[in-house]
């Protein structure tokens, strides 16, 4: 099979052959030509030294140069050119201690991580596969290069790579593979949080975040969100539910686009239902506040996995919502919708939508249609109050400190308070939004307090 390699990128390895080097494109870039997908970044591999590859190239950044990496830009297009290196021993299953330089392509194709990954070409000789890589992506399957335990004694990622590869791609876990991943878990501790959380993400928002459930399976998540594995252990006997908590958050996990802040909300809205679980004398479960102790634990775990204090926010807000719904059709109204969207912002609103919809979606079929039609319901209201331009926070009030000032009224406490009461009157009525009519219901207010 021939792979188009763009101009740039041929350049650069063109011009490392024309000086006496080796070089090729390799890794990620090669299995996704071979799959016909269009490659994110285009790495190229030389047995050019770093210092070699500088000398050839007028504008050069030292990315990794002491593990032999160098980005080469291309106008504006950045080429990471990587020597042949093996790597020296590794310290607490992380990274080597050291990287050891060689002219040998093989060596440096058996340091890689997964046969798929550990493929080189160039137009001159095609595709060089030592370890079978092309047969195991035409069979669907993740490999370790060499022997499995060694590749994960190396750096204990990689665990949660053959995960995130098998997630993307759909595709199995090689029986050794596998095996080797169960007995070398337990070194997931040694990793950082920040290539933990970068890794987990990735499974999470890939086609099939299903993968979780094997990560279970193998005992993965015991180590690295035990939270999970607690929600996989509680089965939730009530009406309303047909799977246990874990498996009802994996349907609902499926049931979002993939976006980062929507899958962990549905990772973690109902995390705080185990310890929250009581049974009634008819044997049915009740999760009573358990938005408000999932909250909390979404809170834990994304700091734990050091994500982002935006992210950190919105995905906690959409825990602690979700569970808020009118309590039937006939009472969902444009009052409680405003409400909601001052509450927690109209975009936000629009999340929770479809977080909820997912929610009930991996429910049982007790009350469903009724559920989904209150959802509809409100979301169609939010639309309209939306493209009426209805008030909804302070910032769209037609009355702010200043205007209060002209009317005597101090900065302070106070004229907080008088702001408040005002948007609370057009949160219930929108048509009092005008300022001359807030200028006389600033009066009334200071009339009643007198």
């Amino acid at each position: 099979m021939k792979i188009t390699i763009p101009q740039h990128a041929n350049f650069i390895i063109s011009t490392l052959m024309k000086h006496g080097y080796e070089a090729y494109i390799v890794g990620g870039c090669v299995r996704d030509s071979l799959l016909c997908k269009e490659p994110k970044d285009w790495d190229i591999t030389t047995s050019a030294s770093p210092n070699q590859v500088k000398a050839l190239f007028s504008h050069t950044i030292d990315t990794g140069i002491e593990h032999g990496t160098v980005t080469v830009m291309m106008g504006r297009e950045p080429y990471e050119v990587t020597t042949y290196r093996i790597d020296g021993t590794y310290e607490g299953h992380r990274r080597p201690k050291e990287v050891v330089f060689t002219k040998c392509l093989k060596e440096d194709l058996l340091r890689r991580d997964f046969t798929i990954n550990a493929m080189a070409y160039n137009e001159q000789e095609g595709l060089i596969d030592l370890y079978g890589g092309k047969e195991d992506l035409e069979a669907g399957v993740i490999r370790c290069v060499g022997e499995a335990r060694q590749r994960f004694d190396e750096d204990a990622l990689r665990i949660l790579r053959a995960l995130r590869f098998a997630a993307r791609l759909d595709f199995s876990i090689e029986e050794q593979t596998k095996q080797a991943m169960v007995e070398k878990r337990e070194f997931l501790k040694d990793i950082s949080a920040e290539r933990i959380r970068e890794e987990l993400t990735k499974i999470l928002v890939s086609p099939h975040p299903e993968f979780l459930l094997m990560a279970y399976e193998l005992g993965i998540t015991k180590i690295i969100l035990p939270e999970w594995d607690r929600m996989m252990e509680t089965p939730q006997r009530n009406p309303h539910h047909k799977y246990s908590v874990g498996m009802h958050t994996l349907h609902s996990i499926c049931g979002v686009e993939p976006d980062v802040v929507l899958r962990y909300a549905m990772l973690l809205h109902d995390a705080g239902k185990p310890d929250c679980k009581t049974t009634d004398q008819e044997g049915i479960d009740h999760f009573n506040r358990h938005p408000l102790h999932s909250k909390e634990i979404a809170r834990q775990v994304l700091r734990r996995l050091k994500f982002d204090n935006d992210t950190v926010k919105k995905v906690v807000t959409l825990v602690e919502w979700h569970d808020w719904r009118f309590s039937s059709s006939k009472q969902v109204n444009k009052k409680g919708v405003r409400r909601l969207a001052n509450q927690i912002g109209t975009q936000m609103c629009y999340l929770l939508f479809q977080v909820q919809r997912a929610d009930v979606m991996a429910q049982s079929d007790y009350q469903q249609e009724e559920k989904l039609e209150i959802l509809e319901k409100t979301r169609l209201l939010l639309d309209e109050i939306v493209a009426d331009n209805e008030c909804l926070t302070l910032k769209e009030l037609e009355m702010d400190g200043r205007g209060l000032i002209k009317l005597g009224i101090k900065p302070g406490k106070e004229m907080g308070r008088i702001l408040n009461l005002l948007l609370e009157r057009v949160l219930e009525q929108p048509e009092l939004n005008e300022h001359e009519t807030l200028v006389q219901l600033v009066h009334r207010i200071l009339e009643d307090q007198n």
